[in-house]
C-alpha cells in the first residue's frame, strides 16, 4: 500500500527537506505538501521504480514553487532561533552544527540540494541525478564544487573564531 510506504520514508523526506530549507517549520510544511501531492497523484508513481526518488523530486519541485512564491510575495520568514538546541548537546557540537548550518546557508540552492541528496540522505549519484533531472556528469561536478565551497566556508569560519 502506497500510504504505508510513504510513511516509512517520512524521516528521510524530512531530513532532505531540512537540508534545503534550514527551518524546521518550513521543512515540515514541505514534507506535508509532498505527502499531499504523492497521495493525490499516486497514479503517477510507476510501480517497480524507486519511491524515494519520486518523493525527493516532489519535494524539490515543491521547494522551487515555494521559493518562487516567496519572491513574488517579497516576504522572508524569520530565521529559526539559533539557540533552539541549547542544553541538548555539548557546546562544541552545537557550535559545529551552527557553523555547518551557516556555511550551508551561504551555498547556492543547487549546491545545497546536491549536498542534501548525496551527503545528507546518502542517495546514490544516479538517483540524485534523476531527482534533480540533471546528467550524472553535472551532478558529480556540482557535488565536487559544493564540497569545495563548503570546506572553504567552514575553514574560514574556523579561522575567524
Amino acid at each position: 500500500m502506497l500510504a504505508n510506504e510513504l510513511a516509512a520514508l517520512l524521516p528521510r523526506m524530512r531530513r532532505f527537506a531540512r537540508s534545503i530549507t534550514f527551518h524546521r517549520e518550513d521543512a515540515d510544511d514541505l514534507v506535508q505538501v509532498a505527502m499531499e501531492r504523492a497521495l493525490g497523484r499516486g497514479e503517477q508513481y510507476t510501480e517497480g521504480t524507486r519511491l524515494d526518488s519520486w518523493l525527493f523530486r516532489i519535494i524539490r519541485n515543491a521547494w522551487i514553487d515555494e521559493v518562487r512564491s516567496r519572491i513574488r510575495r517579497d516576504a522572508v520568514f524569520a530565521p529559526e532561533e539559533e539557540g533552539e538546541h541549547v542544553g541538548h548537546d555539548s557546546l562544541e557540537a552545537h557550535s559545529q552544527r551552527l557553523a555547518v548550518q551557516k556555511a550551508m546557508s551561504l551555498l547556492s540552492e543547487e549546491h545545497r540540494m546536491v549536498i542534501g541528496l548525496v551527503l545528507v540522505d546518502g542517495l546514490p549519484y544516479k538517483e540524485a541525478a534523476a531527482v534533480l533531472e540533471i546528467p550524472m556528469s553535472t551532478l558529480t561536478s556540482r557535488l565536487s564544487r559544493a564540497r569545495e565551497a563548503l570546506q572553504k566556508l567552514l575553514s574560514e569560519e574556523r579561522a575567524a573564531s
